[in-house]
């Protein structure tokens, strides 16, 4: 289940998250519209992601979570995955898929040239849907209530939904696979729980914590409210021209016609 919960918070948070920004820079005209990967093979790329609408050849169609639709084009050399990490083809995808896409944006045609897809079972899309709020979470911290230990967190279908900690909740910043999602136990308002070691980052608490900084975690539902046993902060990499985080600046694409 937290294994579950935890590909739930990543894929989600990617889908939608990601999504939502590549669409609404890409109708404003900006270069990139993409997040930008800041570590490993594919550091540089941009990413878009959503859910498939349409599989057309070595073409995608895909939707991203306000309506807007993408191409993701491949060719034999882009790496297609599916759950964990299983290799597949573009035709084994189909319409309901969650996937995230990496590689050279071309933001005027609304078309991304991908060197690598992750995808995801519609049916598991669908439920990690239904258990956003429920067994986990992950959003954008829009008010803090330190006196009452709670928080309101923006999610990626844009509900504000209000979160509660008890002693059991533990706090972490950063740490593997952090950026852009990752998780770990740290020392938590009220009481402390030993980190993950797998996981390392920084350990923190309810108060650490700011206004505007992107969390996600697992947890459970108490008394019709939602409290995480772990609530990670998550690291921001390196972002796409016009994005909110470089101050509408532009910032270099990549090669895109890299060798």
């Amino acid at each position: 289940m937290r294994r579950t919960a935890r590909l739930a918070a990543v894929m989600l948070g990617m889908m939608v998250c990601v999504g939502s920004a590549v669409r609404a820079q890409v109708a404003g005209g900006q270069d990139g519209g993409a997040q930008q990967g800041g570590r490993g093979p594919f550091a540089g790329m941009q990413r878009v992601a959503g859910e498939v609408t349409a599989v057309s050849g070595a073409t995608l169609t895909v939707k991203t979570e306000d309506n807007g639709l993408m191409q993701i084009v491949t060719t034999d050399n882009t790496r297609v995955m599916k759950g964990r990490g299983v290799t597949v083809k573009i035709a084994d995808l189909k319409v309901g898929d969650g996937v995230t896409a990496a590689g050279i944006l071309d933001a005027a045609n609304k078309t991304l040239h991908a060197a690598m897809v992750f995808a995801v079972d519609a049916a598991q899309v669908k439920e990690m849907k239904e258990n956003l709020g429920k067994t986990y979470i992950v959003g954008r911290v829009t008010a803090i209530d330190l006196d009452n230990a709670k928080m309101t967190v923006e999610r990626p279908d844009h509900v504000a939904q209000t979160i509660g900690f008890d002693e059991g909740t533990s706090f972490r910043k950063g740490g593997r696979g952090a950026r852009g999602g990752g998780f770990g136990g740290a020392q938590g308002a009220g009481a402390g729980a030993a980190p993950a070691p797998a996981e390392s980052g920084e350990s923190i608490t309810l108060a650490d914590i700011k206004v505007g900084e992107s969390v996600r975690g697992t947890g459970s539902v108490k008394g019709g409210v939602f409290v995480p046993t772990e609530l990670v902060v998550m690291e921001r990499g390196p972002r796409a021209s016009g994005d909110a985080a470089s101050g509408g600046k532009a910032r270099p694409s990549p090669n895109p016609n890299p060798q």
